[in-house]
């Protein structure tokens, strides 16, 4: 029970947006889409909700066909990157917009809301009194108190800071959980995909090029070009020692500074932080690869260093 889109098209004139796209979003699951600009996740996400008509394939809810189900009949809330509140109404009767509606007031179910997402006290504040962080808050709130079968969440973070979006990212999946929302978040940021959802689906060009599990995708990317969109430093084509032959995915820390270690190469440039070492490193064979060093290890730039691979920060790409 849940979502299924199947063999999902859209076409634009000659330009396919989305082609043949077949995802599941079980109920109380989040699914992250996760794409670069122009993959078609957005549309993908206006198909599901209504907006954008199937050329082929068709969405199902609870098994039940929405080919000829209206927009506003469909149970779906949509939550945006600017929020789009109501700027003459209060945030409290933003909140309350969908259940007013219905001709129903509940001012403790607002207040349960906004507590539940941190702005316990706001309801009589103005929108344009609010931050960005807090304004995608309240249309937060007000998504949740229509009480969606299935909330769509397009780029909801994109436009706050990397820090607010990080902390919001991990309140958002909190909220999705505690609440047992069944949700489809369209990014193109993987930390949030990372952060937020149970699943995710990788798009390419209007297909998705692979599907799973966070663990399953993160553990075994597709190819080179998604293990790159997931967050992977590089990709080496060439073996490592101690590695088995064929395309590896590497993380920054993949390779360690090892007095002993077995790969060795000409250190190009370096940058300290609190914890670690960064580096970069020229490596014969497989070009300039990031590495990692203890802050004490007295690693100079143009010295020649030993690394180690940290097999734990790999992954083999293509299933190779």
């Amino acid at each position: 029970m849940g979502l299924e889109v199947e063999h999902a098209s859209v076409r634009f004139g000659a330009k396919v947006a989305v082609d043949d796209v077949t995802v599941a979003v079980p109920s109380g699951q989040v699914l992250a889409v996760l794409g670069p600009s122009g993959c078609g996740k957005s549309t993908l996400l206006r198909a599901v909700a209504g907006l954008e008509p199937l050329t082929s394939g068709r969405v199902r809810y609870d098994q039940v066909d929405l080919s000829n189900v209206p927009v506003h009949r469909r149970g779906f809330a949509l939550m945006f990157q600017d929020g789009q509140l109501f700027e003459h109404l209060s945030v409290g009767r933003n909140v309350g917009y969908a259940p007013a509606l219905r001709g129903q007031r509940r001012p403790q179910r607002v207040a349960e809301l906004l507590d539940l997402v941190g702005l316990a006290g706001y309801a009589d504040r103005a929108p344009a009194t609010l931050s960005g962080g807090e304004r995608q808050r309240v249309a937060l709130a007000r998504a949740l108190a229509a009480e969606p079968r299935l909330l769509l969440l397009d780029e909801p973070l994109s436009a706050l800071d990397p820090t607010l979006r990080e902390r919001l990212a991990l309140d958002l999946r909190r909220i999705l959980a505690q609440t047992g929302t069944t949700a489809m978040l369209v990014t193109h940021d993987h930390d949030e995909a990372f952060a937020v959802a149970d699943s995710m689906a990788l798009m390419r060009s209007g297909r998705v090029v692979q599907q799973g599990s966070l663990a399953d995708v993160w553990g075994a990317p597709a190819d080179a070009e998604a293990a790159l969109f997931l967050g992977y430093a590089s990709v080496v084509e060439g073996s490592l020692v101690g590695a088995a032959p064929g395309p590896l995915a590497l993380r920054r820390s993949a390779l360690v500074w090892d007095p002993q270690g077995p790969i060795h190469g000409r250190v190009l440039s370096m940058r300290g932080t609190p914890e670690t070492t960064r580096l970069e490193v020229d490596i014969p064979g497989l070009g300039v690869q990031a590495a990692v060093a203890e802050p004490d290890a007295g690693v100079r730039v143009g010295a020649e260093v030993a690394l180690s691979l940290e097999h734990a920060r790999t992954a083999r790409v293509g299933g190779s």
